[in-house]
Parts: structure tokens; C-alpha cells; sequence
């Protein structure tokens, strides 16, 4: 190969691999862009005045409500409490429990209470847990059910169940449950905790991984320019002086 095009062949490469790596940090700069929209548009809706039941009630769509703060007031329906296994917090296996809210003036919620450890010698034997009678107030924040954990066979029914299927569940309960949850925030009290983790986009990644992939690119365009450019030039034979 000559040298010539060897010098083409380097050129090409180089440049495709500052183009590739360049638009990867500009890929990555657009995602932190649309997850700062986000982040504002959840950050929005957690600064707005707490939820009641009858503005529950009113929406044709309860997503819309999602990370909203409530303060509901209605009584548990006791015979809906149930156990969402493999939650871990804080390192520890346990359970998110949770129960229906039958809401004043009609309808109701699945709330998720909180939080609660599992017995590592008898794995059926549940945490005794408190259920208020009567009517109470809730405090939380408006959310998806816990996500979907892989399971095999029915993991969707009994007391300890592996995911929440909110359609079944109504129809377990036999009441209009809202096609979404409450996440119970406040005081730890009924043997739960309530250390619910902080919603965060994170865009801080994206950001280092925009600097990684700039920084990528920025190598490459020295490594060409000292190598095809400067050392080319160092190196290039020097005329030689005439005799005297």
C-alpha cells in the first residue's frame, strides 16, 4: 500500500469516527433535553395543591394526575390487603403493601402503604400489619402501580402475589378501582416504612455520557492531527545544504 493511499484511507476512518461519536454526544445531549422537559413537567405537578377525592373523582383521565400530591379521606376495605413480594428496600426483602380506599362520596384507590420486611424462616408467614378502621385520612402521591416483576405461572392473585393487575383486582374487590394508585407518603406508622425512592430522570447521565462520546471524538481528531499532520511535517526529508 502505498502512502498516499494509505493517507486517504486514515483520513476517511478518522473522520467517520468523529462522526459517529460526535452526533452520539449530540444524541445524548437531546435525550438530557427531553428528560429536563419531563423532570420540570413532574417537578410541576408535585408543586401544584393537593388532590381531593372529589377532583379524583372528576378526571376523565386519572394519568393525568400522576405525581400529584393528595390528601384523601375515606375508609380501607380490610379484606383487600395484599402482598407484593421480592420489593427490596434498602438491601432488605419484603413486601409493598397494598389495600383499597373506598373514597367519601364514591369510588376508590389502590393505595400502596408502604413497605414491610419478610420472615427468611417461613416465607408464607406474613407481617402483621394495622389497618385503621373507620374514617381516615391518606396523604401520598399519585403513581403507576409497582412495576411488573417476570413470574411464572398466576402471579397476579392470592394474598402474596408477585405483580398488581388493577382490572383484577376490582374485580377481586368487587369496587371501581381508578386506573391508577396512591404511593402513601407522611409518618412510618402501621409496622410499614414509607422511604419511597425520589423520582429522577437522571440526567446527569447523559450528560457524562455526552462528554464521553465529545471526548472520544476530540481524541481522535488529535490523534490524526499528530500523527498524518505534525509528525508528517516533522518527518518530511530536509533539503540538503550545498558543498561549499
Amino acid at each position: 500500500m502505498n502512502a498516499r493511499l494509505k493517507f486517504v484511507l486514515i483520513t476517511v476512518a478518522t473522520f467517520a469516527a468523529v462522526g459517529v461519536t460526535a452526533s452520539l454526544g449530540f444524541w445524548q445531549l437531546s435525550r438530557a433535553s427531553e428528560k429536563q422537559s419531563r423532570q420540570a413537567s413532574l417537578d410541576a405537578q408535585s408543586a401544584k395543591s393537593p388532590l381531593d377525592a372529589a377532583a379524583i373523582q372528576d378526571t376523565t383521565d386519572p394519568l393525568t394526575l400522576l405525581h400529584q400530591r393528595a390528601r384523601l379521606r375515606g375508609s380501607w376495605a380490610p379484606q383487600s390487603v395484599i402482598f407484593l413480594e421480592n420489593r427490596p428496600m434498602d438491601g432488605r426483602v419484603g413486601f409493598v403493601v397494598m389495600t383499597v380506599l373506598v373514597l367519601e362520596g364514591g369510588g376508590a384507590l389502590a393505595v400502596q402503604r408502604g413497605w414491610a420486611p419478610r420472615g427468611f424462616e417461613d416465607r408464607t408467614l406474613l407481617p402483621p400489619i394495622e389497618t385503621p378502621v373507620g374514617v381516615v385520612e391518606v396523604e401520598g402521591r399519585m403513581a403507576l402501580p409497582p412495576s411488573d416483576l417476570y413470574a411464572l405461572g398466576d402471579a397476579t392473585a392470592g394474598r402474596i402475589r408477585q405483580n398488581l393487575d388493577l382490572p383484577q383486582f376490582g374485580v377481586e374487590t368487587g369496587l371501581p378501582l381508578l386506573a391508577i394508585t396512591l404511593q402513601q407518603t407522611g409518618a412510618t406508622g402501621e409496622a410499614l416504612v414509607r422511604d419511597w425512592p425520589v423520582v429522577n430522570l437522571g440526567v446527569e447521565k447523559n450528560y457524562g455520557y455526552a462528554v464521553q462520546w465529545f471526548g472520544l471524538a476530540l481524541l481522535f481528531s488529535l490523534l490524526y492531527l499528530w500523527f498524518q499532520i505534525v509528525r508528517r511535517f516533522i518527518d518530511r526529508p530536509k533539503d540538503s545544504s550545498p558543498d561549499v
